[in-house]
């Protein structure tokens, strides 16, 4: 890889937060909506990914989750290249015709 070549990578959010109680679902809301804001797109119920172009931005979107953590609750990042992102498999039983395989649209950087 020379040294101008940018290296896309996944940023990858996995979360686990308490909803029994009012304030407990307002606030993983809020971080849902938070993901959702910073260029996240909800992969399943609790895990949201975003792909960032290059180490700085990945580390300036995990300092961004971490300073939107809810109180309770556990969250998990992890961070993958782009090629490793693009080999994962999507395996649905009989899902709504709504599940979509990748993004959306297409990301410009």
């Amino acid at each position: 890889m020379e040294a101008d070549e940018v290296r896309f990578m996944w940023l990858m959010v996995f979360f686990d937060l308490p909803v029994k109680t009012k304030p407990q679902r307002r606030r993983a809301s809020q971080f849902r909506q938070f993901l959702k804001k910073d260029g996240y797109m909800m992969l399943q119920l609790s895990v949201y990914a975003r792909v960032c172009r290059g180490q700085d931005a990945v580390d300036k979107h995990v300092r961004r989750v971490r300073s939107s953590l809810p109180k309770e609750g556990s969250v998990r990042t992890l961070q993958v290249t782009d090629k490793q992102y693009g080999r994962m498999e999507l395996m649905l039983g009989t899902a709504p015709k709504t599940e979509q395989v990748g993004p959306s649209q297409m990301v410009l950087l």
